[in-house]
């Protein structure tokens, strides 16, 4: 099948790419002329596992093309619309990006073409689409909602292996052109849902905003022990066995970030709004979670005191690890906050080094970015791990000892056996353990 689609960041890209890897012929497109360049020398503007091969492997092949322009759309039949749809001031979903596209790409349409929104929208955003499509062609066509639930780090994995595909549709021909183009990823019998385009947009957001939930609900309790005295890995690992509740996202950490959920929390929260409803689950859901954030700065000023004059190390700054994303990052938080109370920040992280700079650009003068995690840890006076990437799982703790100008550990991402790093002589302070000194 002939596939088109627009918008080469990070849900385009992985969905092209994965398209073309089982047999479509796929043209992705963007307005952005450097980074479709960029793509057609093969290499990737995003960091994501396995996603660089398959572009090298089906750019070869000549499956999967790149360009600024339209002119393909006008031969596809199906034309995914993955175009941001980041948060307005007013946490409202800004749409002008994906009306934009719709315009762009009604004007080149074939008839029967399925036009299909993979972007994250508001419920009835499929509805006006469709309207604004209408107003630059006479073609008939049909407007599909799929949204995508690809987690960062594990995006192609996701893609290929779906747990469930939801396509949202109202005419019976374009929910069999949807199933055609998906069967071969779903042969090992995950389910294709088929319902309508309204109850797929809230698919998307219910589904973000209850993981996010999650995230709070156990960043809340994990609190909660660190006052008690219980241990939050004791406690998960107790609560989390029940499989009415389940064990992912079910991490303790400095609160969640990203692309996805903060702005679909919001997002959902508006809609309700909207028609005169406050989600209070979900509004406590981000309340804590922007509490979260800062919940490791607070220990370690309770420790020191006066954080002024010091230096302190970050291991990680990404919002999660496998990615070099740091939209949302809690390191960026706590990095502000260090920089303000008179502090600087010596950090690293194996891929997101130079998006956080970016990010912190106002501080740049506090905050040095190394090249080697030990090498970070010269003369500052605590290590505090912000992203759980897999080298920092098993560190020598001697080296870290000799690096520190004071041997104290804030993990945040309960990384560490608490009596392995108590035996090494550091203060150590984390997110709801036990810990006895």
């Amino acid at each position: 099948m002939k596939v088109s689609v627009i918008g080469t960041g990070y849900v385009g890209l992985v969905s092209g790419t994965c398209f073309s890897e089982i047999g479509h012929d796929v043209t992705c497109i963007d307005i952005d002329e450097n980074k479709i360049q960029t793509l057609k020398e093969g290499k990737s503007p995003i960091y994501e596992p396995g996603l660089t091969d398959l572009l090298s492997r089906n750019i070869k092949s000549g499956r999967l093309l790149f360009s600024t322009d339209y002119s393909s759309v006008g031969e596809a039949k199906a034309i995914f619309l993955a175009v941001g749809t980041p948060s307005s001031d007013d946490g409202q979903a800004n749409l002008e990006y994906l009306f934009s596209a719709a315009e762009s790409v009604a004007k080149e349409l074939s008839d029967d073409a399925i036009v299909v929104i993979k972007s994250t929208v508001p419920v009835g955003t499929g509805n006006k689409i469709k309207e604004h499509i209408s107003k630059f062609t006479n073609k008939k066509f049909h407007v599909v909602n799929n949204p995508e639930f690809l987690k960062e780090g594990s995006a192609v994995e996701d893609f290929m292996r779906p747990d469930r595909v939801v396509i949202g549709y109202q005419e019976e021909v374009a929910a069999k052109v949807m199933e055609e183009l998906y069967t071969p990823l779903v042969r090992q019998g995950n389910p294709i849902f088929m319902m309508s385009n309204l109850s797929a947009e809230m698919t998307k957001y219910a589904a973000n905003c209850f993981l996010a939930t999650k995230i709070s609900f156990i960043n809340e309790i994990a609190k909660l022990c660190d006052l008690v005295g219980a241990d939050i890995n004791e406690v998960r690992k107790g609560i989390s066995s029940d499989e009415r509740i389940g064990k992912h996202f079910f991490y303790p950490g400095p609160g969640y970030g990203g692309s996805c959920f903060p702005k679909d929390v919001k997002a959902l929260m508006h809609t309700a709004k909207e028609y005169g409803m406050d989600l209070s689950i979900v509004g406590a859901t981000e309340d804590v979670n922007d509490i979260q954030k800062m919940y490791l700065y607070d220990k370690m000023k309770s420790h020191f005191k006066d954080l002024s004059g010091r230096t302190f190390a970050f291991w990680g700054v990404a919002f999660k690890a496998n990615t070099d994303d740091v939209r949302e990052s809690s390191a960026i938080y706590m990095a502000k906050a260090l920089v303000k109370a008179g502090a600087k920040v010596n950090f690293f992280d194996p891929v997101a080094g130079e998006n956080f700079l970016k990010m912190v650009e106002d501080e740049k003068d506090s905050i040095t970015m190394y090249e080697n995690k030990y090498d970070s840890l010269n003369e500052c006076d605590a290590l505090i791990t912000m992203t759980e990437w897999r080298e920092f799982s098993f560190p020598d703790f001697p080296e870290i000892k000799s690096r520190l100008k004071s041997p104290v550990i804030f993990d945040g991402r309960n990384l560490y056996k608490t009596e392995k790093v108590l035996e090494h002589g550091f203060d150590y302070f984390a997110i709801g353990k036990r810990i006895n000194k």
